[in-house]
């Protein structure tokens, strides 16, 4: 008894391009022909062809199955490996089923970066928005220290300047920057090292400078320069 193309690909549950295709790259051995030159199957093959699908269901990659057939040491590196790849895959998911859990309780969370899990709902549009962009340029450790700046409610001063508007006079500004001082002068103590990240995050992503630029209008920016002339002045002293 044997079985043509069509009639193994059905008997494996797999398709007739995909015979073929293992054919071509030599992974199942092509059969004899009858005399009608049509490729004749037998058992062997039915068998072949199931174990490569066993092992291509459990996601081992085609180019992987010729050499674990080769010894037993590589077959078992290869399903070792596979083990770890699905277990990091398994955290990952698990990770995102987190993430999606708190999204679903505060739709605002999904405008703001992994990790800020708490109330954000006094943060500003501009506040969420740097806060994606640095996400983006720092590390880990620096972005663990943002979210821990973050977990503090926001100062007066602070909602000043996102309620600032662009045509703010003179007096408001240096009024707000001034105001701003303490806060700022509070976050370096509390996180000294974000100064130089985000320093250094500035000076090597473009996308930080240009993001500061596009979305603080000119009043605000100019409350920002201030604070940081402040902020220079208090290094040198008197």
């Amino acid at each position: 008894m044997a079985w043509s193309t069509r009639e193994l690909a059905d008997l494996a549950g797999t398709t007739l391009k995909t015979v073929r295709y293992y054919h071509r790259i030599g992974l199942l051995d092509e059969p004899e022909r009858g005399a009608n030159g049509y490729k004749r199957y037998r058992v062997m093959h039915l068998i072949r062809l199931l174990r490569i699908r066993r092992l291509v269901d459990l996601g081992v990659p085609l180019s992987d199955i010729e050499a674990m057939e080769e010894s037993e040491g590589n077959a078992e590196r290869t399903l070792r490996a596979l083990d770890a790849e699905l277990k990091a895959s398994i955290e990952r998911q698990q990770r995102m089923r987190k993430e999606l859990a708190l999204i679903l309780e505060r739709r605002s969370l999904v405008d703001l970066p992994p990790g800020f899990d708490g109330d954000v709902a006094d943060l500003s549009e501009v506040e969420r928005s740097m806060l994606m962009v640095f996400s983006r340029v720092l590390d880990a450790k620096a972005m663990e220290a943002v979210r821990e700046l973050h977990a503090v409610p926001r100062s007066p001063a602070q909602a000043e300047l996102d309620a600032l508007p662009a045509d703010a006079d003179e007096v408001t500004r240096r009024r707000v920057a001034e105001e701003l001082l303490p806060v700022a002068r509070g976050q370096i103590e509390a996180q000294p090292s974000l100064v130089d990240a985000t320093t250094q995050a500035a000076l090597a992503a473009p996308m930080v400078v240009r993001g500061l630029a596009e979305l603080y209008n000119p009043a605000q920016l100019d409350v920002l320069r201030r604070l940081n002339a402040l902020l220079q002045q208090e290094e040198k002293g008197p």
